[in-house]
């Protein structure tokens, strides 16, 4: 189910005069999924623009080396 079928899929409840939305567990994870996805694919252009805009060289958009940093994240 992509995110979109997900919020389509919600039922509308009631209570005390205020509207409350109700999904199914496994909707709002899809849901969820699909937003992260979305965020991935925002962060991955903007790389991509960076990189683009330093002429394709890692280094001149301040990316890091691989091999420098690797132990860090151990």
């Amino acid at each position: 189910m992509t995110g979109l079928q997900a919020l389509q899929a919600v039922q509308y409840v009631n209570v005390k005069n205020r509207r409350y939305v109700v999904m199914e567990a496994e909707d709002w994870e899809a849901l969820l999924e699909w937003i992260e996805t979305v965020e991935d694919l925002e962060v991955f252009q903007q790389a991509q623009n960076e990189l683009k805009a330093a002429g394709g060289d890692p280094d001149a958009a301040g990316w890091l080396c691989w091999d420098d940093i690797r132990d860090e994240l151990a």
